[in-house]
C-alpha cells in the first residue's frame, strides 16, 4: 500500500504536468490571439486603405465629370447667346432685305441681276427659264439680253434666258434648265438660308473645338 506521501508526490506531479501544459496551452493561445489580432490588423489597415483609395478615385471621377459638365454647360450657353445673336441679326437683316426687295433700289436690280448671272453660270448656261415674283419682272425685262451676254461669257455655252411663272417670295430668282432637270435657287430666303447654316456651322466649330 501506497504511503500518502508518495501519493502527494504523484498528485503534485501530475498537477505540476497539468500546470505546465496548462500553461503552455494559455501561451499557444495569448500568441495565437496576438498573430489573428496582427494579422486582423494589417487586414483592416488594408481595407482601410482600399476603402480609402476607392473614394478618392470615385472623389476624382465625380470631379472630372462635374468639370466636364460645366464645360459643356458653359459651351451650351454661350452656343445658345451666339444663337441668339445669330437669329436677331438675321431677322434685322431680313427686315431691310424685304424693304429694299419691294421698292425700286437701284441696289436690288444690280443685286437682282448679278443673282440671275450666277445661277446661270453655276448651271453651264443654255436654255434657262427664270422665275421671279411679279414685281421683278420688269425691273429685269430690260436686262436680259445682257444677263444671257455676260452667262455666254463666263460659261462658254450660248444662252437663252426666258420668263417662267412668277414666284412668291421675298426677292432674288430661281433659274433652271428648260427642261427641269437642274435647277439653283438664288432666292434671297434660300440665300439667307445657306448662309446661316454656313454660321451656324462655323459657331459650333469655334465653340466645339479641342
Amino acid at each position: 500500500m501506497m504511503d500518502m506521501s508518495g501519493a502527494d508526490k504523484i498528485v503534485s506531479s501530475i498537477m505540476s504536468d497539468a500546470q505546465i501544459k496548462a500553461e503552455s496551452i494559455i501561451e499557444e493561445a495569448e500568441n495565437k490571439s496576438i498573430s489573428i489580432l496582427k494579422e486582423g490588423e494589417g487586414q483592416a489597415v488594408l481595407e482601410k486603405e482600399r476603402i480609402l483609395e476607392n473614394a478618392e478615385k470615385q472623389s476624382q471621377m465625380r470631379y472630372q465629370q462635374i468639370i466636364s459638365e460645366a464645360k459643356m454647360n458653359s459651351r451650351r450657353m454661350e452656343l445658345e447667346a451666339r444663337e441668339k445673336i445669330i437669329e436677331e441679326a438675321f431677322q434685322k437683316a431680313e427686315e431691310k432685305l424685304k424693304r429694299i426687295a419691294s421698292s425700286d433700289a437701284p441696289e436690288y436690280k444690280a443685286s437682282l441681276e448679278k443673282v440671275i448671272t450666277e445661277a446661270g453660270v453655276e448651271i453651264g448656261g443654255g436654255n434657262l427659264v427664270v422665275l421671279v415674283k411679279k414685281e421683278d419682272e420688269t425691273k429685269i425685262s430690260s436686262s436680259i439680253p445682257a444677263i444671257e451676254k455676260s452667262i455666254s461669257e463666263e460659261s462658254g455655252a450660248a444662252t437663252k434666258l426666258e420668263m417662267g411663272e412668277n414666284i412668291l417670295n421675298m426677292g432674288g430668282a430661281i433659274v433652271k434648265t428648260k427642261n427641269g432637270e437642274i435647277e439653283v435657287n438664288n432666292t434671297i430666303e434660300a440665300r439667307m438660308l445657306r448662309f446661316k447654316k454656313s454660321l451656324r456651322s462655323e459657331v459650333a466649330g469655334i465653340l466645339f473645338q479641342s
